[in-house]
């Protein structure tokens, strides 16, 4: 069914604090290009990019360069304008540091009871020799919260933390993550039993050689088991210290060149005052690649994560380049390599901006529209945002929600500490309001071969898209654009990036 729309429509920004200079109107053409963003054109899309031919998008692979491909070509035929440095592409020419393996050693040792891990039950993400002789482990409980919510990285200064991850534990293990950012431990072990081992001819650690201090290079050497065996060993252990260890020895990687993309398409604005000022429409077009454990080869198709959130970039895109005028700011939409491997293609444009970032006025991010199955209950005809008080940038789509039949909502926990956990962060760090828009925060099959194109909800996700359409025109017409919430303490690093920046 599609959208019908009043014939006007009076901009409401009061929870942007900022009232437009003209409140413009529900014109027939934005009416027209709002229409046409419709289920079976994205369902095409999805259908494509989470099909077994691309493999899974694993950064770096084949399937991801066909992902890249297609995107782009997309962009073209929507008429957006070439944003890279080759043509649609923005070029990242990286590192990656590949485990050796050669004299490989995990022990876990408690008393009587040891087991070691076999170089074949392991994907590693190292970018230096690790050398760990009978270091204490520290057992973290992903399904105890207050536990995750009160430990400290004191508490885990030089051990080896071990956690085992799976769905229901989702919000706890982005919560750990976050407060992991100023620990110094020795390592990370993470239980996975669905990880299996990544098959790839280059798997490891993403370096950006341009940056002098890469995160790449410096972050916390992560090893994930999918062996029954560690699982049993987890189980067995109690949380926090109890006298287990970890011995573990991992070679110097070999660094082998690689040339990964991020693929932009430009909207120019029409208005000669705000057309060199930009808004980012973006999404991650990456997932996890294909697995292989003890039954069998799996493909992670990532339909929901993130091939919707990829779609609706293409589609949007292709409705808003419709309009004539344009809108009056320029709109880039972008899709990211490397998110799933910590953010890596929004990092590289955030230290490689195509557009100036003093002149980019807010970043959307779309994840996970597809599935209205959330682990929550069904979510139909409602969205959410990351750092939902964060930026005036909600009031924006909140608005446009409100227009196309859209609830937009703040979810208590979730909110706040999914802020971080997407392609929005860079470019917060950066000083740019942004934030990212999703439909569910879990849902089944997530991070699971099980998620597939046929299990999205194209109807629901094309509403959910003429609500972000919108909302994007009204941010492009608007004289004063989005800013950071200044009364919201956790908004500080990022009001503080953005002074630095303009």
């Amino acid at each position: 069914m599609r959208m019908r729309f009043p014939l006007s429509l009076v901009l409401v920004l009061g929870l942007c604090g900022f009232q437009p200079a003209k409140a413009p109107t529900l014109t027939l053409e934005i009416r027209r290009a709002l229409d046409a963003i419709r289920p079976g054109d994205m369902r095409g899309d999805v259908s494509f990019l989470a099909s077994d031919r691309l493999e899974g998008r694993y950064t770096p692979s084949r399937g991801l360069d066909l992902a890249a491909e297609y995107i782009a070509a997309q962009f073209r035929s929507a008429g957006l304008e070439a944003g890279g440095d080759d043509g649609y592409f923005q070029t990242a020419n990286m590192i990656v540091a590949q485990p050796e393996l050669t004299g490989f050693e995990l022990r876990l040792s408690q008393g009587s009871r040891e087991v070691r891990i076999k170089p074949a039950d392991v994907d590693l993400r190292t970018s230096g020799v690790l050398d760990v002789h009978g270091a204490p482990l520290f057992k973290l409980d992903l399904n105890d919260s207050p536990q995750v919510e009160a430990f400290t990285p004191a508490q885990v200064e030089g051990r080896v933390i071990l956690i085992q991850r799976n769905r229901n534990s989702l919000g706890n293990y982005r919560l750990a993550s976050r407060k992991l950012g100023g620990a110094k431990p020795a390592a990370i072990i993470i239980i996975d039993r669905a990880a299996g081992r990544q098959e790839t001819a280059l798997e490891g650690r993403l370096i950006d050689p341009d940056r002098q201090s890469d995160p790449g290079r410096e972050a916390i050497p992560r090893i994930t088991v999918a062996a029954e065996s560690a699982a049993a060993f987890y189980e067995a252990v109690k949380p926090g210290t109890s006298g287990a260890t970890a011995y573990i020895h991992i070679g110097l990687p070999r660094e082998e060149p690689v040339r990964l993309h991020n693929v932009i398409g430009v909207l120019r604005g029409s208005d000669p005052a705000l057309k060199d000022t930009c808004e980012l429409l973006t999404a991650h077009y990456d997932h996890l690649g294909k697995r292989l454990d003890a039954q069998g080869e799996h493909i992670f198709h990532g339909a929901n994560d993130d091939a919707s959130g990829t779609a609706s970039v293409i589609e949007i895109a292709r409705a808003l380049a419709k309009l004539q005028p344009h809108p009056r700011r320029s709109i880039l939409f972008i899709a990211f390599f490397g998110e799933e491997e910590g953010l890596i293609g929004s990092n590289y444009y955030a230290h490689h901006p195509a557009w100036p970032l003093d002149k980019t006025v807010a970043q959307l991010n779309l994840e996970q529209l597809g599935r209205t199955d959330s682990s929550e209950g069904p979510q139909v005809a409602n969205a959410t945002v990351t750092g939902f008080d964060y930026s005036s940038l909600t009031g924006f789509f909140e608005a446009a929600a409100k227009q196309t039949g859209i609830k937009l909502y703040k979810h208590p926990r979730n909110s706040d500490l999914y802020f971080s956990a997407s392609d929005n962060l860079p470019l917060a760090e950066a000083g740019v309001p942004a934030q990212t828009l999703a439909v569910t925060f879990d849902f089944p099959d997530y991070h699971a071969p099980g998620d597939e194109w046929q299990k999205i909800d194209y109807e629901n996700m094309a509403k959910v898209d003429r609500a972000v359409a919108l909302g994007l025109i009204l941010v492009a017409s608007s004289e004063q654009p989005p800013q950071w919430n200044a009364a919201n303490p956790k908004t500080a690093p990022f009001i503080k990036a953005s002074r630095a920046l303009h």
